[in-house]
């Protein structure tokens, strides 16, 4: 049986000091994921005229992606805290460099679909354990550093990616992309295995039943510790993941940029991440965590409604103006929010990171899917989905509070 006694995190930490070996293993563990993601939206267009399908409609990629990883995280958080991180984390990457394979490969819309959701199935599971591993690490204020520092160093994959893929699509072909990010899969494996290792030692673990972990994903459901917080995260990221979806169509196809600019535009807004993530935490401690991620969502609310707001065919300063306001918003918001949801269930670190990673995909599988069909020009859908989803998270953060 689960415990339903919530657990001191300073009970469950180790007081292991949070060095940049950490951050550099958490960030390449969370990030893999979005670089298999947003590496390829500049080659949108060469993989839709190969395959015969339009920049939009390659938006399912990333929400076939997402509803993958949404479903395959809950088996992942319960096996993880019964036989530990390490097995899970490694066989994980493993799935996900035979998924890489078949989407490089593939001839057909249906293929390269077939391999997105083979990627999805092995890398949930680095991509939520790594907040379970910072929760076995860290507890309180070190914990959202570490999770604020981490989202920093993830921050450079959404940004810096796109361009990595322009450049290899526009000199080696699409196809070089999913190389690239098999070696990077790997080389991440490599480094976890040598550099940490298991942090879920035996006699911190649960060997839950199928019943147990129903029963456990009922309470967190029904938690509103959890439940409120985890959703207004979920969905501010959820806007975030839209954005990447609409970027080809609103860059490419409606500002007119190139590959290589629109690889250089996702670059630039890592600074923005960058600076959002150092200043969450100082923030956090002179205002509080749940203060500042409230503001967080109304300032991301705000870029939104800039978007909604303006012409549905924007130049590239207005639609930067908007990016640029949401993703400061998104960078408070996110790791405070995370630490909020995260830090009261220490024993339960793999079944609550699986459920917040649930929630998230789930999220972003539906808004980037809205973002794909919607009747609507596609800065307006995003702005639509942006603001709808910041309000809610909004209201849900508040009455949390």
């Amino acid at each position: 049986m689960i415990n339903k006694t919530t657990v001191s995190p300073a009970a469950t930490a180790d007081a292991r000091p949070l060095t940049g070996k950490i951050i550099t293993l958490l960030a390449g563990l969370s990030a893999i994921s979005v670089l298999s993601t947003n590496i390829i939206l500049p080659a949108f267009p060469e993989i839709g005229a190969q395959l015969g399908v339009s920049a939009r409609e390659l938006g399912l990629t990333l929400s076939s992606f997402f509803i993958t990883f949404a479903l395959a995280q809950l088996v992942v958080g319960p096996l993880a805290d019964r036989y530990g991180r390490m097995k899970l984390v490694l066989g994980g990457l493993a799935v996900f460099i035979v998924g890489t394979v078949v989407a490089g490969l593939a001839g057909t819309f249906a293929m390269l679909i077939a391999g997105r959701v083979i990627q999805a199935l092995g890398v949930c599971a680095a991509a939520v354990l790594a907040r379970a591993i910072a929760r076995d690490l860290f507890a309180g204020e070190t914990l959202a550093r570490a999770l604020s520092l981490t989202m920093i160093a993830t921050a450079a994959a959404p940004g810096f990616s796109p361009l990595a893929g322009s450049i290899l699509a526009t000199t080696l072909g699409w196809r070089a992309i999913f190389i690239m990010v098999g070696l990077a899969a790997f080389a991440v494996a490599v480094f976890y295995a040598r550099t940490l290792g298991e942090t879920h030692p035996a006699e911190r673990r649960a060997p839950h039943s199928v019943s147990a972990v129903l029963v456990a994903y009922g309470r967190l459901l029904a938690n509103r510790t959890f439940i409120l917080p985890a959703l207004a995260v979920s969905l501010v990221m959820s806007g975030l993941f839209a954005s990447f979806a609409a970027a080809p169509a609103i860059l490419m196809s409606g500002i007119g940029l190139s590959s290589l600019q629109a690889g250089l535009y996702f670059a630039s807004t890592v600074f923005v991440m960058f600076a959002a993530g150092m200043a969450a935490p100082r923030l956090a401690h002179h205002f509080g965590a749940h203060a500042v991620a409230c503001a967080g969502i109304v300032i991301a609310l705000l870029g939104g409604g800039l978007l909604l707001a303006g012409p549905p065919s924007p130049g590239l300063v207005w639609y930067s103006l908007s990016m640029v306001i949401f993703l400061w918003g998104m960078g408070l918001a996110n790791p405070l929010g995370t630490a909020i949801t995260m830090g009261p269930f220490g024993k339960q670190a793999g079944l609550a990171s699986t459920m917040l990673g649930f929630l998230t995909m789930g999220a972003a599988a539906l808004t980037t899917w809205l973002s794909a069909i919607l009747p609507f020009p596609a800065v307006v859908a995003l702005g639509g989905i942006q603001v709808i989803a910041c309000a809610v998270a909004l209201v849900a953060m508040w009455v949390r509070g």
